[in-house]
């Protein structure tokens, strides 16, 4: 559900998420239309948010009062789905800030899921080049099929 808002709205790359981390400074709080419009997701997505326990914003009859502690974890969860984490990963790895250690355990066990999802991504990539290389071996044989039966091919 919030994937594909994401998805519809163009997504939302690192280094704009980045860029946008000082955005609202000196703001305490949001509304739902700032945080929709900053972050390019949509308010249905900010609930989906909030129903996997991403974000906890404070309720002022019908509006939702979105805190600088909300920001800065929608933030990272935009962070970490935008390099393939799933929310459940986003979270755990959220979650670890409220220890009380001043985000010691938070920064290490990012730091080691980081270095793990760069594993993955790396091993992902070599899969999608080898795809690729059997892909453009394939069109050469065909074409020389094609060729070879004296019909034409285009070439793209």
């Amino acid at each position: 559900m919030a994937d594909q808002d994401l998805a519809r709205n163009g997504g939302v790359t690192l280094a704009e998420l980045l860029a946008r981390t000082g955005a609202s400074a000196g703001k305490d709080t949001f509304s739902i239309r700032e945080m929709t419009r900053e972050f390019g997701v949509t308010a249905r997505a900010l609930r989906f948010y909030e129903e996997k326990g991403l974000l906890a914003p404070e309720r002022q009859g019908q509006d939702r009062i979105y805190s600088r502690r909300d920001r800065s974890r929608l933030r990272l969860v935009l962070m970490g789905k935008c390099v393939g984490f799933s929310l459940e990963a986003v979270k755990a790895m959220l979650d670890l800030y409220d220890l009380g250690d001043g985000g010691v355990t938070q920064m290490k066990v990012a730091r080691t899921k980081y270095r793990e999802q760069i594993g993955r991504l790396q091993a992902q990539k070599s899969d999608i080049d080898t795809a690729i290389d059997e892909l453009e071996r394939a069109i050469t044989v065909i074409d020389g099929r094609l060729a070879g039966i004296g019909a034409s091919v285009s070439k793209d």
